[in-house]
């Protein structure tokens, strides 16, 4: 394997091992023996576990603030609820695919660490801000019904992320696989349908 690719490597199974277990429940050599080499490799590559997962936090976010520059490309041209529609599925979609990504964002809100309030929350700030500077256009051209558009986006990120993270509640709840692509396409319209209904003028 190249050095790009057990870099690569590591940055995989150390996400979905800080995602179950946490920072303080994740073993650099449990995770060297995953990937198959020695934790001095895996210390050439990331000289601390502190290094490791600020890597990770920051390449899963990296990852998720790509998809949202993908899904507002072209904004001017798609107006109204057809824009927020794009996105939504742009982020459940996301969501879905990235399950650890979900997991490892819970960790580290309820944690309180300082890469998800100081960088991230800088990094993600811009999109955040566009994102509401197109909900007030579009409210006040009177495309959308009018909301407090800093509380409609974090309803929508929290009505997927909270799904997904609390799909062992849910389970016992409703008796069904919470993650099942049926149980995924159901949320995924209740939401969109629900957000639509309140939206569209």
């Amino acid at each position: 394997m190249s050095e790009a690719g057990t870099k690569e490597q590591i940055l995989l199974v150390a996400l979905r091992r800080f995602a179950d277990h946490g920072f303080t429940g994740t073993s650099l050599n449990e995770i060297a023996d995953e990937v198959g080499i020695r934790r001095p490799s895996l210390l050439h590559h990331f000289p601390s576990k502190e290094a490791l997962y600020r890597a990770v936090v920051v390449q899963s976010f990296a990852d998720w603030v790509e998809l949202l520059e993908q899904a507002v490309a072209g904004a001017q041209e798609r107006k109204g609820w057809p824009q927020m529609e794009r996105v939504l599925r742009a982020a459940f979609q996301f969501f879905e695919d990235h399950s650890e990504f979900v997991r490892l964002a819970r960790r580290e809100a309820l944690d309180g660490g300082p890469i998800l309030k100081e960088e991230l929350g800088a990094g993600l700030r811009p999109l955040f801000e566009r994102g509401v500077a197109f909900l007030e256009r579009e409210m006040d051209a009177g495309r959308l019904r009018r909301y407090d558009a800093d509380q409609l986006i974090l309803t929508g990120y929290g009505a997927i992320l909270s799904y997904l993270s609390d799909a062992p509640l849910i389970e016992s709840l409703l008796d069904d696989d919470a993650l099942s692509p049926s149980a995924l396409k159901t949320r995924r319209e209740h939401v969109i349908d629900v957000l639509r209904n309140a939206l569209q003028p």
